[in-house]
């Protein structure tokens, strides 16, 4: 009778250490689930478009509407698209969605040094260059980039006094 009533406590205390295993493997897993999603909830547009770059993406952008082509360049607050030998300069927060972008990530940190010139830098890159400027509001300015500075951008239009355009009016510039 003992040994029956061994036997019955030691199937007892087995099936206790299971619950409790698979208790702890159920709690487990609820936490690395949780993990994972506060470290996505820090994945920003531009590094999901960072692992993009060299791929064929398509952006709605506000204002502006479709724009397909390939991602050359991201960088703080605006990435580069080209296609058919015309070239596209996106403000990423008038970026309203995105197709084509790649499934992964890259951390800020491994960015190349290039990806952090700002909207300056791009705009800087383009003076005395034919652009056309297409603002939020859904118009456009049109003529040749000329001095940039630290939240505008002039432009010089064939005819007439430059026009000088707030960074935050910018949705896209084409070259």
């Amino acid at each position: 009778m003992t040994h029956d009533h061994d036997r019955r406590l030691a199937t007892f205390l087995d099936e206790l250490e299971q619950e409790a295993s698979g208790a702890w493997t159920a709690e487990r897993h609820l936490e690395v689930e949780e993990r994972a999603r506060a470290e996505y909830a820090r994945v920003s547009l531009a590094a999901r478009l960072m692992a993009s770059c060299g791929q064929e993406i398509h952006l709605v952008v506000q204002d502006v509407g479709p724009l397909s082509g390939e991602l050359v360049r991201v960088a703080d607050g605006w990435c580069l698209i080209e296609a058919g030998g015309v070239s596209w300069l996106v403000l990423l927060d008038a970026v309203e969605t995105a197709r084509g972008v790649a499934p992964g990530a890259v951390a800020p940190e491994a960015w190349p040094v290039t990806s952090r010139l700002g909207l300056g830098s791009a705009l800087r890159g383009l003076a005395g260059e034919r652009a056309v400027l297409r603002l939020r509001s859904g118009s456009r300015v049109e003529g040749r980039v000329g001095r940039v500075g630290a939240d505008f951008v002039e432009v010089h239009p064939d005819a007439g006094q430059p026009v000088v355009v707030a960074w935050s009016a910018l949705a896209a510039v084409r070259r």
